[in-house]
């Protein structure tokens, strides 16, 4: 029986359970199969090595962060034919995130709302899980590490919290990406401004430096970016990222617009808004930070890729590798391999 039929079959009962309860039985099922060797079987894309960051992807069809959040599941999600996995956001601390509920589906939008808060065990927690997965041990791809501030954190010291999670997860990470885009963190987007931003690319910056030299492996760092900016904000971005020679954007997070979803059942429930209804917003500020930046660092495209075509169309825009989320919790991981076939045929 293939992954799609699998998925088909399996859909309608965890979209009558709520979106968090359906998340928190899938995950640790697919780590307990992927344990027994029961994921096998899933057919995986072919091989299609796209270099970003001086990193070699096996295939350009990445993992958002945010469905693993603790890097509990690295082996689980594995076994599903991502070219690479990004797992968090993780903070400093553990947190509880925000109360529930805290996550809604908009299937008539192939949407999601969430407000989750960053809720995670913290980084010494989250190093230990990442040690512990046999993708990890053995070497087996790419694995990108989102870190961001805890809730309690003042704003203005924001940058001590990224700095203690990067020094934390900098021996183990493929790439380390800076989540300042999150809307569930309270002023966590005023790090976007002119100002506050080059404070903390410069201080990533020199971190990154110390740490390379410490551990004799440069680790590359990507910066994550809201879609609600404009373009004199997606400008000053770009200039900066460009100035502080960072490695990559990650374009984009989740939405707090609402204008695609009105009338829709959960429509009005504040958090960020995922899916179909973000990916206009999303390829508007990737094809505005390719006019910015050209060739001087790649994009990663996120937001609303539910097809190959999708995906196709975030490359068309300028991104030179895809993230999914959303996506799959509407189509399941056959949707992976969909837009692997997609970007293959495209080179």
């Amino acid at each position: 029986m293939s992954d799609k039929l699998l998925y088909s079959l399996a859909r309608p009962f965890l979209f009558s359970l709520d979106a968090e309860a359906a998340h928190n039985l899938t995950l640790p099922a697919l780590r307990r199969a992927a344990s027994l060797g029961l994921t096998g079987a899933i057919p995986r894309p072919k091989k299609d090595v796209r270099t970003v960051m001086g990193i070699a992807f096996p295939n350009p069809v990445g993992l958002a962060a945010g469905l693993d959040k603790d890097g509990a599941y690295i082996d689980g999600l594995a076994a599903l034919g991502f070219g690479s996995i990004e797992i968090g956001t993780v903070t400093p601390r553990a947190q509880p995130g925000n109360p529930m509920p805290r996550m809604f589906r908009l299937p008539a939008a192939n949407a999601i709302i969430n407000r989750m808060g960053f809720n995670n065990g913290g980084v010494d927690a989250f190093v230990k899980n990442v040690q512990a997965s046999k993708f990890y041990q053995n070497q087996e791809g790419v694995l990108g590490l989102n870190i961001g501030k805890n809730a309690d954190t003042p704003i203005e010291r924001a940058v001590d919290d990224y700095l203690h999670c990067l020094q934390k997860v900098y021996p183990y990470a493929s790439y380390v990406t800076i989540n300042i885009s999150s809307p569930n963190t309270k002023n966590l987007r005023q790090l976007q401004g002119a100002s506050e931003l080059d404070t903390l690319l410069s201080s990533l910056k020199e971190a990154q430096r110390r740490l390379a030299d410490q551990h004799k492996r440069y680790v590359p760092i990507a910066l994550k970016i809201a879609p609600d900016i404009d373009s004199e904000q997606i400008k000053t971005i770009a200039d900066a990222l460009m100035r502080h020679k960072m490695d990559a954007v990650i374009a984009t997070n989740t939405t707090i617009t609402r204008d695609a979803v009105k009338g829709l059942p959960h429509a009005e429930e504040t958090g960020g808004l995922s899916g179909a209804p973000v990916f206009k917003l999303s390829n508007d500020v990737i094809r505005a930070l390719k006019a910015e930046l050209g060739t001087a660092l790649p994009i990663i495209g996120v937001g609303g890729i539910l097809s190959g075509q999708d995906a196709q169309a975030k490359v068309d825009a300028g991104a030179s590798l895809v993230q999914l989320y959303t996506g799959l919790i509407y189509r399941g991981p056959a949707l992976i391999r969909e837009c692997a076939a997609a970007l293959r045929k495209s080179v």
